[in-house]
Formats: C-alpha cells, structure tokens, sequence
C-alpha cells in the first residue's frame, strides 16, 4: 500500500468544512484482520429470515469492488451496529468521570429515562431511536406526559431552517439523525451525519459462497451424562426456578437437556463461520449533510453549531474505534493505519492523520470555544429527566418473540 504524507486535521479544516461551499466528506477506512491469523474464520452479523417460530438465522451478503472487481462480501458490522457503538462509546464517556472524555462529554446535553423501582439510568445515547425513543414518548416529565411538554414539542418541531431546539435538547439527535416515524404530522427526519460499516470479502467467490457450510455444537456435562427426568420431575425442578426462568424456556421445557442437565451430542444445527480475505471497516462523516441544518441565528452561528456537532461525531468514531470488540467468534486487529481523507472538491483531497481521541477531544473543545464566542450556545449539561410508564416495564420480558 502506497504512503502518503498526512497531516493532523486541524480545527481550522473541521470549521471550513462545516461552511458553505466546504469539504463534502471526511472518510476513513481501516483494513482489518482475524486476530490469529488470515486462516481464521469470523462470525459475521446475524439476521432472522422468516417469521416467528419458522425463522432461521441468516448472514446478510452484499457486493463489494475489490482492485476493481465486484466481489461477494458479508456484513460484520451494520451501519445501525457501528452507530449503536459510537453513542454506547460517548455514553460512557458521559458517565466515567475517569475516563479522557468525560470534561467535554459532560457538557452535551442528553434525556435521560429512569423506571421506578430501577437503578438503571439510560440516555438517548443509549436508545436506538434517541429522542423520539418509544420509551421516551411513553414517559413522562415533571408529571406531565413527554409529548405534552414544551421542549419536547418544540424539538419535535424542529426542521433544518432551525435546529435550535433539538440541539439544544438532544444533539445525539441530530449527530446520528433520527425519525419522529410515530408522529400523525410533521415528522422529523434527520439523517445520520456519519455512516459506517464493517464488511468481509468472502474467501470462497464460488457459487456456493453465499451458502456457508454448518457449524458443529455440543454439550459436555462432568458430572454425568445423560439426567433421565419424568414430565413431573423437570416441572417440579423448573418450578423452583420459575421466578428467573424466561417463558420461552419454560413454554419448550419437556427434557432435563432444557434446563442445562447432562449431555448435548455433537450436532451441525448452528449456521456456520466465515473466511474472509479482506476485511474493511468504512466510515463517512457528511459534512454535506451537516451544512443542510440552520440554528436560526447568524451565519456564521449555524456554522459554529455545525462545528461542534462534527467534532462530537468524530470523537463517537474515535472512542468506538479505540474498542474493536464486535462479538463473540468474531475477533480482530487493525492490519494497519486508518486512511484517513477529507475531500478537498473537484477530485482532490488532503491525507490525513488517524483521529485519534485526544485529537478528537482538542476538536470538541476548539468547537465550544467557537461556539460560546459566535452563538447563543447553551451546552451545560442540561438533562431533560424521564420517568418511563411502569406498565412497560411491569409487562417486559427477556425473550424476543419473534427470535
């Protein structure tokens, strides 16, 4: 792979990219590899085909352009994954007073949902839709319904002539875009700033790549193999455990090997692994996309606003980046560098240096700075606090019924 000479991005770059007629893109793409080697094989994200009880697990295959041939390639990462990771990494930044982050992170505004009678505390970090979360509508604050109150209504209300009041309530929101979908009228669509994938290129390009073979399971029990229960046994000793026991078990249980008692024999039911030759991590921050979204005050306020909501996706990348965990049978290492590029418009474009969080950090803070001596910026850690409806909560259960 060809070096190029690259530069740190600067804070200057960020603010001109977040002006009219700027960078259309920031693009970062990282090569990775099995952690043990290129004869490992990964698990690739799963997805259900079909329909409750005859739904099968599947792998999600797409074409890819490799040294300029369409190849066969199979999602590790979705684009709906990689966001989850990036708000989960700046959640935590939130919440760690230790951690490198948390003096800018603590500023950002955020929701905040508490049931009753729970210690968990989650934010619109946490949920996948942020701020129009169904578990968010469905609360209520200061003993009003969510949706009834006035800074609610008025970030339900927002559209990109004037972002103010959703930036000012939840800016995850418009980081990662967000779809007022339950809304009878003048629903909100906010699209996500950054996109980014994790996809492997399929070592078999065969016609039956897309087919990956089963993989082998089984159960080994010390202290003995095979537990002979009646009908009445099983039930009374599931009765006993009844209380922290899923209904889905329950509802299947008829043998001892269901309540994790004795052997399970080899068996090839679970979908398999795969073998990749390449494995590519892709991420796209659109400034493009940022430079559709007005504050409703000076020009050169929406750009300070903009600013600061680039640099606070760029740390969400950076920090996920940091934490290459994706999911079990599924382990890697970057094999290099991130190419990191911002377009510099008709075809040219600046190498750039790995964002790194500390660089990400020194950004977010240059942003606020900015930001404060421009604009109306109102980011002290404001936290809108909701109380979720206990029904939800009272009539939760852990299995998914349609898994």
């Amino acid at each position: 792979m060809p070096q190029h000479h690259t530069t740190p991005l600067t804070f200057e770059a960020l603010k001109a990219s977040c002006s009219p007629g700027g960078a259309s893109v920031l693009t970062s793409v990282c090569r990775l590899a099995p952690a043990v080697g290129p004869h490992g094989t990964v698990a690739p994200a799963k997805y259900l085909s079909g329909k409750g009880s005859s739904a099968t697990p599947v792998y999600a295959y797409t074409p890819t352009v490799v040294d300029g041939t369409v190849a066969n390639a199979v999602i590790l990462s979705s684009k709906q994954d990689q966001a989850h990771r990036r708000q989960t990494a700046l959640s935590a930044a939130m919440r760690d007073e230790h951690h490198p982050a948390h003096a800018v992170m603590k500023r950002v505004p955020r929701i905040t949902l508490q049931y009753e009678g729970s210690d968990e505390v989650y934010t619109d970090f946490d949920l996948p839709h942020r701020f129009s979360d169904g578990h968010i509508r469905a609360g209520r604050h200061d003993s009003k319904p969510v949706t009834a109150t006035e800074a609610y209504r008025a970030a339900r209300d927002a559209t990109p002539r004037n972002m103010t009041a959703l930036f000012n309530l939840s800016p995850i929101s418009n980081a990662h875009g967000a779809w007022d979908a339950s809304r009878r009228s003048n629903q909100l669509r906010q699209p996500s700033t950054m996109v980014s994938e994790i996809v492997g290129v399929l070592a078999d390009q065969g016609e039956h790549s897309m087919k990956p073979l089963p993989r082998g399971a089984a159960r080994v029990d010390p202290i003995t193999a095979s537990v002979q229960l009646t009908a009445a046994e099983a039930k009374a000793i599931a009765d006993r455990q009844k209380n922290e026991m899923s209904e889905k078990t329950l509802k299947k249980l008829s043998k001892a090997s269901e309540l994790g008692l004795g052997h399970i024999p080899p068996s090839l039911e679970s979908i398999g692994l795969v073998s990749c030759t390449e494995i590519i991590r892709s991420t796209v921050l659109s400034f493009a996309t940022l430079r559709q979204l007005r504050f409703g005050g000076s020009g050169e306020q929406d750009i300070a606003f903009r600013t600061v909501l680039a640099a606070l996706t760029l740390l969400g990348m950076a920090l996920s980046d940091d934490e290459l965990y994706i999911r079990a049978n599924c382990h890697l290492i970057e094999a290099g560098e991130p190419e990191v590029k911002l377009d510099g418009r008709y075809g040219r474009s600046t190498q750039l240096d790995p964002v790194t969080p500390e660089l990400a950090i020194d950004l977010l803070s240059q942003a606020y700075a900015y930001a404060e001596q421009v604009g109306d910026f109102k980011w002290n850690g404001q936290v809108f606090d909701v109380v979720g409806d206990p029904v939800i909560l009272a009539k939760s259960v852990a299995d998914d019924p349609d898994a």
